[in-house]
């Protein structure tokens, strides 16, 4: 029986071989038997919009290391101190704490929704941000503070903790 999960948002771009789990599984990056082993991270970003949307459907999907992964360049390359770098990192521990909930470790993802929450209100305070999702931060801050840390039980599979999804506003 195939896994039913949130619709695909890039469905032309494989799914990684296993969302990473920290001692679970092969480093991604680091060890040959990786699943990315080897791809390089380009310090460019040919569509910064795909990737955008390629760490959503990751997240939404369950890969919460490798949707971190697909942020990290954009957040690397916004401008310093700007709405846009803080969402992006917002978004990086939100998947942060997705892996944590999957390792069974609560507490931990509990500090990282904290701080999350904390980058997500100094954008608002900034003048808010057209996030490119159909959430807003104001919508995404409201679902944080309901997130149980309670974690789910273990699967090796990917599997999705969060009761929301990022959706793209618009298909690029």
């Amino acid at each position: 029986m195939d896994k039913v999960g949130p619709v695909r948002l890039l469905p032309e771009r494989p799914l990684p071989r296993y969302a990473y789990l920290p001692g679970k599984f092969p480093h991604p990056v680091r060890d040959p038997a990786g699943h990315s082993f080897g791809a390089g991270n380009d310090s460019q970003l040919a569509d910064a919009s795909e990737e955008f949307v390629w760490g959503a459907d990751l997240f939404n999907q369950g890969y919460y290391w490798e949707a971190h992964e697909a942020w990290e360049l954009l957040w690397q390359q916004a401008e310093s101190a700007t709405p846009q770098r803080l969402f992006y990192k917002a978004l990086i521990l939100l998947a942060a704490a997705g892996v944590k909930l999957r390792e069974g470790k609560p507490r931990p993802s509990a500090r990282h929704y904290g701080r999350a929450a904390a980058h997500l209100r100094a954008v608002q305070e900034q003048g808010g941000l057209e996030t490119g999702l159909t959430i807003t931060v104001a919508e995404l801050l409201e679902h944080i503070g309901q997130v149980a840390s309670v974690a789910p039980p273990r699967s090796d599979e990917p599997q999705a903790v969060f009761s929301f999804l990022l959706l793209p506003s618009c298909r690029r």
